[in-house]
């Protein structure tokens, strides 16, 4: 026991254990300070000579830490990608270097070409102002030799009315008149702008028996005509006025004769006189025929073949609305093109009635050489046989169920009244019109009454017989509105009738409407187509359109006006050079002598083809290139004549057919000063523009404190006598330049859209662009209705998010009563032309409006008609 716990305490007896403690902890003392001896000392040294004493192994026996060079160095494997970066630095930095020293030699050389561009440009102003004191003298020297060597002319001389006109040579008979024999041409020059004297009708005593509605009627067209001089001196023309009378008052021929002669202005044989003998109804007699007019014109209804001179006298068509205009609304429409019945006749053949009425002779009898006595029973058989076969609805009457009315011998009188034959007519899709049985008479006052009222119902006209002379026949091409069939060909003409084709008959009907409403309609349209039927024969160009003098208001300008970024930004398309110069007025027409001999012009009024006329329609517009077209809301439209040519070169350089070209912008307002002001000032840099016409509308004058936008181009406002939609087609002697842009002051076109109309007014190879989204007619307005029936162009010109007005304090459109007016104006717009002539179409070239970048030999401009 004594042991054991010996050993458990770490010794012998008590004292052991502190010994062992103490001996142990030397022990580890000791070989600790012994191991860090060793490491601190000698470890070094090995790796000191391990370090010292390893080659490279390209160099043998080197030690390492000594200097190295610097490629030495990048050969260590660690460093080797850094030498690789900054071998790559130092040769970009190298390179840029030389760039930088390239380009500071680019930008010296570039400053001196830039100090010789300025030197350039301050000596092209020099030569440009020298050019141009040039191009001044040489205009003027130029205008000098012209008038120089320009023939003096002198206008023919006028023959006083007392005078004999002993120049003018005599016919061997009244018969053989012409105009070169019977008229004479020293009274009226070409210059003389064609003066009419009308004799005052109740100074004579024929006067007194006129019809009074005739009267009436012819005494108000004179007052309004442009040509009517009161100057008797100086006249081309004398019209002595006469018309229906009554037969009981009816002066014998030799009164009416010495009547005539006696005329303050006859002189002997009275040349350069003109009868009109107008008719109302269609049994007016032909009291002229045995009176000795001389070498008078005459202008009638009725014409037999002995007393008709062509090229001299004129037939004209009856005068049925005397003192009122027709009425639209009771018109009927040209749609559908077939009717109830394929053709109707209706009337009495008094002499011939009992022959008529009886079986006519077999066609085999004919053919073996017995002609018949009158093709008139061939007719009335042949017309008969159609109606009884049923193969087409037709109605022929050969009695009248009333006392027919009175009739040239061997004519077809009429039958029943004129409202009874015209409601019968707008059903038929053909009307007959049978010549009379004397070949003698050429036209007669009846059948003249049944090719008035065919062409006022939409009746086509079927003439049977073709020796008839129609209604001013040497100015009108009657074969595209009326079908002339020789009488021997009457058992054709029901194969004939119904092989036309729906297109054909819906452009004789419309044909037919256009030469009703243009030459026969009213009194007004019958007294000028008279006139310009013989001014045309003469040579003598119409008078120019009357220029509206524009009423100016004055104004301030007191602002520059800025840029719309929205209405300019054009990217990188090119729309022209902004008009730094004074405003450039187009060139005048020219040819204003000379188109009546050297051209044939086909009217441009009609609807749906076009026919040979006379140049000017008897409402005395001018050429269509003379012509002011109209147009509401936004659309380009001529005024002055250009000299012709095609558009392609324009198109391409904005050229035109002249070598310079601007246009004006007629801009309509009513009291919107604010709106008025934006729509001026986005007008700013607009390439080629003119000048600005401000129509103000309202009759309250602009504040006097306005300042108006200052946008480099002359800015006119013009004050209106009336407030109308209409004062925007007014021909404003302001305006001097063939293209207009008509536009409303709430409308937002951008210039490139603008210029895009603008250069397609000149590539439509000199025809006319109007872009037309109203018809503006107000209370008593019809003829700017009527006349917008021009064959106009229609254009598109603008995208429906930029035609906007975000800022208007007020506007038509937004009161519903407006669209009513308008749909009432469209309506009746219909009924004028007797179908919708407006065309739905979604289709849209945008290639400019939308930036689409197009070669200029591509880029076409549409048109819709």
């Amino acid at each position: 026991m004594s042991g054991y716990t010996m050993l458990r305490n770490g010794g012998l007896g008590n004292g052991g254990q502190p010994w062992m403690l103490r001996w142990s902890s030397r022990i580890r003392l000791s070989w600790l300070s012994f191991t860090l001896f060793i490491i601190l000392v000698f470890f070094p040294l090995i790796a000191h000579y391990y370090l010292t004493t390893i080659d490279d192994a390209n160099n043998a026996g080197k030690p390492i830490f000594v200097p190295r060079t610097g490629n030495e160095l990048c050969e260590v494997k660690h460093v080797q990608d850094l030498c690789r970066i900054r071998e790559s630095v130092s040769e970009e930095l190298l390179q840029l270097e030389a760039k930088r020293q390239e380009l500071n030699s680019e930008i010296a050389k570039l400053n001196l070409k830039i100090e010789a561009c300025k030197k350039s440009i301050e000596n092209a102003k020099q030569d440009l102002l020298q050019l141009k004191n040039v191009i001044s003298q040489t205009e003027h020297s130029y205008k000098e030799l012209m008038a120089q060597n320009q023939p003096k002319l002198s206008l023919p001389i006028r023959l006083l009315p007392d005078k004999d006109d002993v120049n003018v040579p005599l016919p061997k008979s009244k018969r053989n008149c012409r105009l070169h024999n019977c008229f004479d041409y020293s009274r009226c020059p070409l210059t003389s702008g064609f003066p009419v004297f009308v004799y005052n009708s109740d100074q004579y005593p024929f006067g007194n028996l006129i019809d009074p509605l005739i009267k009436q009627a012819l005494e108000a067209s004179v007052r309004t005509n442009v040509y009517v001089t009161e100057n008797a001196n100086i006249a081309c023309i004398y019209v002595v006025l006469l018309g229906e009378m009554q037969e009981t008052l009816m002066p014998k021929p030799t009164e009416l004769e010495q009547q005539l002669h006696s005329l303050p202005y006859w002189r002997t044989d009275g040349h350069n006189h003109l009868i009109i003998n107008l008719s109302r109804k269609s049994e007016t007699q032909n009291y002229l025929y045995n009176v000795s007019t001389g070498r008078a014109m005459i202008a009638q209804s009725t014409f037999y073949d002995s007393q008709y001179r062509p090229g001299f006298d004129i037939v004209v068509s009856p005068l049925v609305h005397a003192m009122s205009e027709p009425n639209f609304l009771e018109i009927p429409a040209q749609v559908p093109v077939k009717r109830k019945y394929l053709f109707s006749f209706q009337g009495e053949k008094i002499e011939s009635l009992r022959s008529s009425l009886q079986e006519a002779r077999s066609f085999e009898e004919e053919m073996e050489g017995n002609a018949p006595a009158d093709y008139d029973d061939r007719i009335i058989t042949t017309l008969k046989a159609v109606q009884d076969s049923k193969l087409d609805f037709v109605m022929v009457e050969f009695t009248c169920k009333n006392q027919p009315k009175a009739s040239l011998p061997t004519e077809w009188a009429l039958c029943g009244g004129r409202e009874d034959r015209i409601e019968l007519l707008k059903q038929s899709t053909f009307a007959l019109i049978i010549t009379p049985g004397d070949s003698q008479l050429v036209i007669s006052a009846g059948s003249a009454m049944r090719l008035f009222e065919a062409l006022e119902a939409g009746a086509i006209p079927v003439i049977l017989g073709e020796q008839i002379h129609l209604p001013y026949h040497d100015m009108i091409r009657w074969n595209e509105a009326v079908l002339i069939i020789p009488k021997p060909r009457i058992t054709e003409v029901h194969f004939l009738l119904r092989s036309i084709s729906d297109n054909d008959l819906l452009a004789m009907r419309r044909q037919g409407r256009f030469l009703w409403e243009t030459y026969f309609s009213t009194s007004d349209t019958v007294f000028n187509t008279i006139l310009a039927t013989i001014r045309t024969r003469i040579q003598i160009p119409a008078a120019p359109i009357r220029e509206e003098p524009a009423v100016e208001i004055p104004h301030r300008s007191g602002k520059a006006a800025g840029t719309d970024p929205n209405m300019a930004d054009n990217g990188d398309l090119d729309l022209g050079p902004v008009e730094t110069e004074p405003p450039y007025a187009s060139p005048k027409y020219l040819r204003n002598f000379t188109l009546t001999a050297t051209d044939i012009y086909r009217n441009w009024n009609s609807a749906p083809g076009p026919f040979h006329l006379f140049p000017h329609t008897p409402f005395d517009p001018v050429l269509p290139s003379e012509a002011k077209f109209l147009g509401s809301g936004t659309g380009f439209r001529p005024i002055g004549g250009g000299a012709g040519g095609s558009g392609k070169e324009f198109q391409a350089a904005l050229g035109g057919n002249v070598p310079r070209e601007q246009f004006t912008v007629v801009m309509l307002t009513y009291e919107r000063e604010e709106v008025l002001m934006n729509s001026l000032e986005r007008l700013n840099g607009l390439p080629y523009l003119n000048k600005v016409v401000v129509v103000w509308n309202s009759p309250k004058l602009p504040s006097e404190d306005l300042l108006w936008p200052d946008i480099g181009v002359p800015i006119v406002v013009v004050r209106t006598e009336k407030n109308s939609l209409n004062n925007r087609f007014l021909p404003w002697d302001e305006i001097e330049t063939e293209a207009v842009l008509s536009i409303d002051d709430d409308a937002h076109l951008r210039h490139d859209e603008i210029m895009f109309g603008f250069r397609c007014t000149h590539y439509s190879a000199g025809g006319v662009t109007v872009y037309i989204h109203y018809l503006s007619c107000t209370d008593h307005e019809l003829h700017p209705v009527l006349y917008s029936r021009a064959a106009l162009t229609i254009l598109l010109v603008t995208s429906r998010w930029t035609f906007r007005c975000p800022g208007c304090p007020q506007a038509l459109s937004h009161d519903d009563s407006h669209f009513h007016e308008r749909h009432k104006c469209i309506n009746f717009f219909v009924k004028v032309y007797g179908y919708m002539p407006l065309l739905y179409t979604q289709f849209r070239v945008d290639s400019v409006l939308f930036k689409t970048r197009l070669p200029h030999d591509k880029t076409k401009c549409f048109k819709f008609i």
